[in-house]
Parts: C-alpha cells; structure tokens; sequence
C-alpha cells in the first residue's frame, strides 16, 4: 500500500516539509510506503476547457498529468499546505483543481488529509478549503487528535511545536490503519459501494 503526500509550499525543505515528513516516517513505520511530491511553484491553473472531460487528461503538458498516470497505484494522499492570505498557496490550488477535474474518479473513495501549516494564523480556512477536494469525491476524510496543523515559521520554529508534530504522527497512524481495514475488506468480499449516476438540480428552464 502506499501514499501520495503533496506538499504544496515553493519553498522546498521548509516547514510545511517537515511535517509532512513526520508523517511519511510514521506511515513507513507502519509497513506503508510513502512518498513526499513537492508540487512546483509555477504550476498554471485550470483553462475551464474542458478538454480533460473529452480526453481523459488535462491539456496542459506538464506534471499534473504525470501524477495523474499513477493514481491507479496510490491507496490514498495526504495533502500539506502553507498558509498564504488564509487559504492554501496559489500553486498548490492550481494543481488540485486540475487534478481532481481531470482525474477525480481515480481518487475517488481513497482515503484522504489535509494539513495546513502557519506561523500564526489562517490554518482552519486552509484547512476547510482542502477537505472540500475529497468530500465533494467520495473520499474517506483521515482525522487526528487535534486538527492537522503544525505551527512555525521555519523548521526548527516546527521542532518545537510539540503537539503539531504529535498530530502529524497520529493523523499517519490512522491513515495506516483505515488502508489497512479497506485492503482487509476487500479481502473478505467487501468492495466500495457503487455510485449512482449523477443526477444536477435545475430550477428553471434555462432560459
């Protein structure tokens, strides 16, 4: 079994790194491979065209597609951010919009995490914005002891945020032990429930 774990912070190394580096040492000691993808900082946002939708990949040539070729062997994501304005950095949204629009039912029902990283402040709406991604997919939402956040402005600022880092080892813990339950499931004849086909609200005739 292995995670996918996206940083999204541009500035590699740093604090939001090093906690989810907690976390990969943590799911590894749980006998889940891990692996950390630092998501570049120019990564450009979604075009609305479509082309996705009709070609099974995003019209831009670049590393969102290649992340979305191995989604078949990824049993689930963990997803850091830095806290910019409040909300999560600009490239990191860039990379999940187009992500999910364009490869969404590959992540559909894996288990999922969100971890936001500040100074100060901000984390909760970071936080909010990320979980939307996989509850608007049918993704199994990983909780902790506390909410996913560790605080500092650099990463020896983390070190000494004794309870964050805590948090970052339970939220893998947990992580290891919903993988787990659904591979033993599965292995018992219990497979993820089928979706039904999507049906859009309208109020009105279009016009």
């Amino acid at each position: 079994m292995k995670v996918l774990i996206i940083n999204g912070s541009p500035h590699k190394k740093n604090t939001t790194w090093r906690a989810l580096d907690e976390i990969r040492k943590t799911l590894e000691s749980e006998g889940i491979e891990a692996e950390i993808y630092d998501v570049p900082a120019d990564t450009a946002g979604c075009l609305g065209c479509n082309y996705c939708s009709k070609n099974g990949h995003c019209v831009r040539r670049d590393q969102v597609n290649d992340i979305a070729a191995r989604l078949d062997s990824i049993d689930g994501i963990i997803v850091g951010t830095p806290t910019y304005y409040a909300s999560p950095s600009g490239s990191l949204i860039a990379f999940m919009d187009r992500l999910f629009y364009s490869a969404g039912s590959k992540l559909s029902k894996k288990p999922a995490a969100a971890v936001a990283i500040a100074r100060r402040g901000g984390t909760e709406t970071s936080f909010d914005v990320l979980n939307k991604y996989f509850t608007i997919n049918e993704m199994p939402v990983i909780s902790s002891t506390y909410w996913n956040n560790v605080f500092g402005f650099n990463p020896d600022d983390a070190e000494k945020d004794l309870e964050g880092l805590q948090t970052m080892r339970n939220l893998a813990r947990n992580m290891a032990w919903i993988l787990k339950a659904i591979d033993a499931g599965k292995k018992a004849g219990i497979m993820p429930p089928k979706t039904e086909e999507s049906v859009y609200t309208s109020f009105g005739d279009g016009k």
